[in-house]
């Protein structure tokens, strides 16, 4: 990387996408969905389009009846590739619980499918295979037993990965959404729960917008997450910090999206920043191209920053003067 004149570090974006981004979206009031219905491979051919995506996070199992071989060959027709592998533990079979579900057949069910989205990764070169699992927490009080749920959700997670001791996962939290409380919470949870399972293949999805939706300041637990040598995988978005809206990037938290990607640019990060959003009335792709040319312009914002007087300013703790390094950045003298 160059140096600025400023002494600060310039980057070199790369970016990729879930590929649930450009299929058919479903909310509980529209249960006829928005657009028709969407196949992994045609998915796939949208992300294409965008012209400026490298990578894609795809769902496992795939359709009925398209093999792995089928997604190879379309990823290479779209000038892509495999990112990560996500098994879907999340749907209508596991709405009581994935890895925490009251039954143990179904928990086996659960291992079992994320067991069986190893060799897939492995075959399309993934980085991980994401763990997301939406169903495991509780709406109630006095629902769960708590030990019993802590138990449940990390023995399930270490079962998979001791299994592929060679293979990366990793852990997307999220407050909440589909349960009222979801186990894989926070950041700190999240890296309290992978430590307790002993083992070194785990890692965190840093979403910005779960971030902001669990009330954190993303880019504090962006440098928690890296600090304990567990990031992954990075994926962007925004939201009004009342749900998981998956909106366009920087759409509503501006300045928090800037922190954040300073510290994406500070801890060295050089893989690719996933989009994930979910444009229930928006074209997906003009969607996506939409949220890249906002990267790329927050980049060079960032690049007229002077992070060294930025840092000198974070050392004293003056918070008006950092503020107004990046306001002179972003807005000018």
């Amino acid at each position: 990387m160059a140096e600025s004149a400023k002494g600060t570090k310039k980057s070199s974006l790369r970016f990729g996408a879930g590929l649930w981004m450009f299929g058919q979206f479903i909310d509980r009031y529209a249960t006829n969905a928005y657009g028709p219905q969407v196949s992994v491979l045609e998915a796939i051919e949208r992300a294409g389009e965008v012209g400026e995506l490298d990578a894609l996070d795809i769902n496992f199992p795939f359709d009925e009846g398209v093999s792995t071989d089928d997604v190879a060959a379309a990823l290479q027709r779209a000038n892509l590739r495999a990112h990560a592998i996500t098994p879907i533990i999340y749907d209508r079979t596991f709405t009581r619980g994935s890895f925490t579900h009251p039954d143990p057949d179904v928990r086996k069910r659960a291992i079992a499918l994320s067991k069986d989205a190893i060799p897939v990764a492995r075959q399309l070169g993934a980085k991980y295979v994401k763990f997301w699992p939406g169903q495991d927490g509780f709406d109630y009080p006095f629902q769960v037993n708590y030990a019993d749920l802590w138990g449940l959700a990390v023995n399930g997670v270490a079962e998979v990965a001791r299994s592929a001791p060679d293979v990366q996962f990793a852990i997307e939290y999220k407050v909440k959404e589909p349960r009222t409380h979801l186990f894989w919470s926070n950041a700190a949870t999240t890296l309290l729960a992978i430590e307790a399972t002993g083992l070194d293949n785990i890692g965190i999805v840093m979403d910005l917008g779960h971030s902001l939706f669990a009330k954190e300041a993303p880019a504090a637990a962006l440098n928690l997450v890296h600090s304990r040598s567990r990031l992954t995988s990075i994926e962007l978005n925004d939201n009004w910090r009342e749900w998981d809206d998956d909106l366009a990037v920087g759409s509503v938290h501006l300045l928090e999206t800037i922190e954040f990607l300073i510290e994406v640019r500070r801890i060295g990060w050089t893989d690719v920043l996933l989009l994930d959003q979910f444009p229930f009335r928006e074209d997906p792709v003009r969607a996506a191209r939409s949220s890249i040319r906002t990267l790329r312009r927050l980049d060079a914002v960032i690049d007229k920053m002077d992070l060294d007087a930025l840092r000198a300013a974070q050392q004293r703790q003056y918070a008006l003067e950092a503020q107004e390094i990046v306001m002179s950045a972003l807005l000018g003298e």
